[in-house]
Parts: structure tokens; sequence; C-alpha cells
């Protein structure tokens, strides 16, 4: 790409030797177990180099599992220190498997679980309201939302008030303060609209508020420790800032009408969303909506257990039942009144959709999530994959659409739909 394209897309240097950029992590690559063929392998991870020739994303990481086994497992590019207006003398640190990123939004579905995980307990029953936990909640006409609303976008809060300074966010209390004293848009369900941010933090006060401790506490006792993940926690330790992967806004600059929905979806413009993301308060917080950090593997790792019914490495971690509940369609194909586009949810999942959908070709039956729109995290289990696509660009629009859309397709296309899985499935 030429410089002066590259400066007005806002796009990082691409190297023409990708070799010299590229790390696989072969030794966790198993297709010959499972009969995938070097091919097939191949063919996604060139789509990935497409992805990463388009200079939106300085770092990419992929894991994709298919029969439970790790097929392919690489990074391109670096953590930091070639974003669009990185300096030149600033040091290159290159982008491995074990780097971890911040997931962003696909945090969501990790927090929903454990919500899910409480209801499996007895602690919660998700068609209760909110206020029936947290009392303080009810104000300003709450007192009827359900947590399971909450889960399913259809709360009716869906963003914070406007003119709120960003530095609430990493603030429990104040954010808190602001949510029971917000008025909802709506309180019956009926219409779904995307909850960025709200969600999680009042998914986070009904668990701390039934189990008497943290969430961080109660996802390393029931999912992170027992799944053996080295990161996959909200927020980074300081210790470890070093090594999270640095966010870039790239691509071009949103306008409007896009730019009126990305801030009334993320609270602030592109520019704002990228100082933020890096700003170290933010990195070390709790943001269960949004600042959940580990790798693709790990990622990938979650989505697997639940494809697997709740069991990782013969360990039950929760119940098949619960998995169902969590990825379960709650009402129909609607336009989402904050991201304004056709979504299908469960409580927790965005879901997928036949002739296409957010997951591909024919994937009625997978469930995931999105992170800031370009980290692609999902199950499928009439393919019997999981997959999770990170990468540290946020382009909102840009040239950079059509690799990312050849990318799922490809993964549709080499890992078709199983006939015996669809017709257990369809059974279900």
């Amino acid at each position: 790409m030429h410089s002066l394209a590259r400066r007005a897309l806002h796009a990082c240097e691409v190297p023409a030797d990708l070799a010299s950029v590229t790390f696989r992590n072969r030794e966790t690559e198993h297709p010959d177990r499972v009969g995938v063929s070097e091919h097939a392998v191949e063919s996604v991870w060139r789509s990935v180099e497409g992805l990463y020739r388009t200079g939106v994303h300085p770092g990419i990481q992929l894991s994709l599992r298919f029969g439970g086994e790790q097929v392919l497992h690489g990074a391109i590019g670096h953590t930091r220190g070639n974003g669009p207006r990185d300096p030149s003398a600033l040091p290159r640190l290159p982008m491995t498997t074990d780097t971890p990123i911040c997931y962003f939004s696909a945090s969501k579905a990790v927090t929903a679980l454990l919500i899910h995980m409480l209801a499996e307990k007895g602690l919660v029953n998700l068609m209760d309201p909110v206020s029936y936990y947290c009392p303080e909640f009810r104000k300003n006409g709450k007192r009827t939302i359900t947590v399971h609303q909450i889960l399913s976008h259809r709360g009716g809060i869906p963003a914070i008030p406007r003119e709120t300074p960003i530095d609430v966010l990493w603030e429990r209390d104040e954010i808190w303060r602001l949510l029971c004293d917000a008025r909802p848009v709506e309180v019956d369900g009926a219409k779904v609209a995307y909850h960025a941010i709200t969600g999680g933090f009042v998914l986070q006060r009904i668990l701390e508020k039934v189990t008497g401790d943290s969430i961080e506490n109660f996802l390393d006792r029931y999912l992170r420790i027992p799944m053996g993940m080295k990161w996959f926690t909200y927020g980074i330790a300081p210790e470890h800032l070093h090594e999270l992967a640095t966010n870039y806004a790239t691509g071009p600059t949103p306008v409007f009408p896009l730019s009126w929905i990305v801030n009334r979806a993320l609270g602030g413009d592109i520019r704002t969303v990228e100082k933020v993301t890096n700003d170290p308060r933010f990195q070390e917080a709790v943001i269960p909506a949004g600042n959940l950090c580990g790798t693709a593997e790990e990622m990938s790792r979650f989505f697997q257990m639940l494809l697997n019914g709740g069991v990782w490495n013969g360990q039950r971690i929760c119940s098949e039942l619960t998995v169902r509940r969590a990825i379960q369609q709650f009402g129909s194909l609607q336009v989402d009144r904050t991201m304004m586009i056709p979504m299908r949810f469960s409580a927790g999942m965005m879901l997928g959709g036949n002739p296409v959908g957010l997951w591909g070709q024919q994937s009625r039956y997978a469930f995931g999530h999105v992170g800031l729109i370009n980290k692609l995290c999902w199950a499928d289990p009439a393919r019997d994959i999981s997959v999770s696509l990170l990468n540290t660009g946020f382009p909102i629009v840009g040239h950079h659409l059509p690799a990312l859309a050849r990318f799922v397709y490809t993964v549709c296309r080499q890992f078709p739909v199983l006939p015996e899985n669809k017709r257990r499935l369809v059974a279900a």
C-alpha cells in the first residue's frame, strides 16, 4: 500500500514478506487427529493474511478448533509499534499466540455464562426483576426490568447518560449510582437495543450481591482456574500491562450518520475509544461488558467447552442445560435500536442465521459474540467448530470489510455443516 493511501486510510505498514511477521504455533495444531486437510487449514490462514494485508489490524491472532482439536493456531503482525500514528523510532514488538488482547464486547458472552451458572446454582432466577436482588435499581420506573431482559439487550438502559465523564467507567459505585438513577427508554422488553457497557455493570452487581464475592473471584473459581487459563481476567494486573496488546483506531474516520451510531453505542467517537482503551485505568479496571483480556486460544477454549455441553478436559464446568439456556434464541430477528442492524440474540449471545447470518452461511445454530465489530468469537455446533479471531485495530467501515467477510466465508466453506450434527440439532 502506498504511503499516501496508508495515511488516508489510517493503516499500518504491511511488509511484502508476511513470513517475517508471522507466528504459527505448530506444536498446538493437530488437524491430522480429526481428519482436516492441510488445504483447509491453509485456506483459512490465507484469508487471515488477506485481512492483515488491508493494514487495518496491526496484529491478529486466530485459534480454530474442529471436533475438539485445535487445527489452526497462529498470529501475524505486531503487539505494538506499527500503528498508523506510531513514531518510526518506537520498537515493534511481534504478536504471538501468547499475547493477551482485550476482547471488548466478546466479554459479554463470558459474563452472561457466569449469570447462567448462578441460575444453575439456584442463586438467581433469570425471570426475577433486577430490583429483587438490588432494590436501589427500581428507581424511575425500572422496578419490573428482569435479569433476563438485561442479558438479552431488552433492559431499556442501553447507554450511560450523555456527558458522563469517561473515568466513571472504573468507579464502581458511581457507575452503579448512575444506572440506578437512569430513566429507561422502555420496561416491557419488547424492543432490542444493544447494551454496550451498561448491562455488564448490572449483572456484576447482581452476582456480587447474591454471592458475597467479587465477579473476578467468581470467574477465577468457576471458570478460569478449572479451565487452566493463564489470562482470561477482567482487566489485567499492573505487572502485566506491558504485555497487553495496544489498541488502534484505524480505517477511515466515521462520518454522520455512522459517527452518530458509534457515539450512541460506545459513548464516544472512535479516537476517544482508542485513548480510553489504552488508558491503564481502563486496562486495570473491571468492566464486565467490555474488558476481559486473554488470547484467541483461551476464547476458543471457552466456546469449545460450550460445544462440549459444559465440559472441559473431563471436568464439568456447567450443566448441559445451562449451556442450552445461554444459547437459546429469545425473540425474533429484530432491528437493534442501538446498532440499527437486524440481530438475533439469546440471553447473552449473538446468534447466526440462514441462509446467511453473522457467523456465515447456513449458521442457524451458531452462537458467539463480536468485540468492537472486528473481533469474532463463535461456535457452530452444526460444523463442530469453535473460532476466535482477535485483532488490535477497530476500523468501523472501510476497505477491510470484504476481507473480514471472506474470512468468515472461508471458515464456513472449509468446515461445512455436518449432516449428522444438523439432524441432531433439528431433533433437539
